[in-house]
């Protein structure tokens, strides 16, 4: 066995509330246990593999499970592993967790299943990472993308990339091992066009970390504007049903309200704010202190003007920018343009992207979900990449391009020695990504945001 661990884990690896659980063991006494926990005609053997087998429980002679045994290397962890499926809720499995353990086997760590799977070669690390981006994936696109990296889309690029920087890092080590032997080496031009392609090519991934950042998390929506603007309305309206109050009174909403939707297969949290004015009512300030909380932390405000207040704009746009947080993208909506209204003043430095909504008649509202998807993604027309890397990813890869950048150029001067050096940082940084150079403090910290059961 290579992994690390010798022993034998169990967990629950389905959600408590469903009509069915399962319990999975893993590990070199998974069979044993297996049978100890469950009874039927015979115990089940290798000859069972991978057949569902109808059992019961053993000493609860009512009680019937599903038993699939799946002996390694061929299974999920690459281990030998059970899988028992029983009545749901919260009793039945977790008696049959009891007895695992009571047999010999020891709860799992969160993630315990996949890191076996990553240790014993199985999937890389970016795979494993997908697995818990599946998990989480709120939205479509978020499915499809971590489904993309299980398969091992974003890893084979990379094992690619340095596998080429390998190539050229064993030529360098070699002038600099043989310098006076006529070996039959490449031009140093060829070794730096190898070097500038793999970067140029990292560069291009790199460049897809903020769209797999809106993808995995989803976009952040304020809300934001005078009292009375329409921003509840304007919530309800995205959502497609009544969610927030809505009266003529102005300072209706005083606390946030937060609700998720999918906008062309993105997940967006939208939060609708207490209005931005003066106020010496108690709760209203509250309410106003954490709408100035929600601005710091959105990705994009949309800033609503009532079209019956144009009159009023230097005082709603002094108001708004006294809140306005710095570096936070912000589109303004003239609203209740169903309204009857005069010609509307431009907005000074907002001029070619104010727009003019209702959210009433949802006049203007596709115009906005392009407009928001233009902000964020740089294109209001979005298509889903081949891969696109996480925070993590993109960190080592801001690590390794630079590395690459002085490689090359040491090449063209045929300054080998000097150029080993970053060959080999960024060999290591591209490591890190996919697992092969990554230290056991990195895989805790990964794998330890992982639930119980996978």
């Amino acid at each position: 066995m290579s992994s690390a661990q010798n022993d034998t884990i169990a967990a629950i690896c389905t959600a408590p509330g469903g009509a069915l659980a399962i319990l999975r063991i893993s590990g070199p006494d998974s069979l044993r246990i297996l049978n100890s926990i469950t009874a039927g005609p015979r115990p089940v053997g290798a000859e069972d593999a991978r057949k569902a087998l109808l059992r019961r429980v053993r000493d609860r002679e009512g009680e019937r499970c599903l038993t699939i045994f799946m002996p390694g290397p061929a299974s999920y962890t690459g281990e030998d592993v059970a899988e028992i499926q029983c009545h749901g809720g919260d009793f039945a499995p977790n008696r049959l967790l009891r007895c695992a353990v009571e047999s010999g086997a020891r709860p799992a760590d969160g993630g315990e299943f996949t890191k076996r799977a990553f240790l014993n070669g199985k999937i890389d690390l970016t795979q494993a990472e997908a697995v818990a981006d599946m998990i989480s994936a709120r939205s479509e696109a978020a499915g499809r993308l971590a489904e993309r990296q299980m398969a091992g889309r974003l890893g084979d690029r990379i094992r690619l990339c340095r596998e080429t920087l390998l190539h050229v890092l064993s030529e360098v080590e070699s002038r600099m091992d043989f310098p006076e032997e006529e070996l039959d080496w490449l031009p140093a031009d060829e070794l730096a066009a190898r070097i500038r392609g793999t970067k140029n090519g990292l560069a291009r991934l790199l460049e897809t970390a903020r769209e797999g950042a809106v993808i995995r998390s989803g976009i952040r929506l304020v809300l934001a504007g005078a009292p009375n603007a329409g921003k509840s309305s304007l919530l309800n309206a995205l959502l497609g049903y009544d969610r927030a109050i809505v009266t003529a009174s102005p300072g209706t909403t005083r606390d946030t309200v937060e609700e998720t939707l999918v906008l062309d297969g993105l997940c967006v949290r939208v939060l609708d704010t207490a209005g931005l004015r003066e106020c010496t009512e108690e709760a209203e300030r509250l309410g106003v202190e954490r709408t100035r909380k929600m601005l710091g932390a959105a990705d994009v405000i949309v800033w609503l003007l009532d079209v019956s207040r144009a009159d009023e704009l230097p005082e709603l746009i002094r108001q708004f920018e006294t809140e306005r947080p710095a570096g936070i993208p912000v589109i303004p909506c003239w609203n209740k343009c169903d309204l009857p209204h005069s010609d509307l003043p431009g907005i000074p430095g907002f001029d070619k992207n104010t727009l003019c909504i209702s959210s009433r008649s949802g006049d203007g509202l596709k115009e906005l979900s392009r407009e928001i998807l233009r902000i964020v993604l740089g294109s209001p027309d979005r298509h889903e990449p081949e891969s696109a890397v996480s925070a993590r990813h993109a960190a080592w890869l801001r690590k390794a391009v630079p590395d690459l950048e002085t490689a090359e150029q040491n090449v063209l001067r045929e300054e080998w020695e000097l150029a080993a050096g970053p060959l080999r940082e960024s060999l290591h940084s591209l490591g890190v990504i996919t697992g092969e150079t990554a230290d056991p403090d990195v895989l805790d910290e990964i794998f330890s945001r992982f639930c119980i059961g996978k």
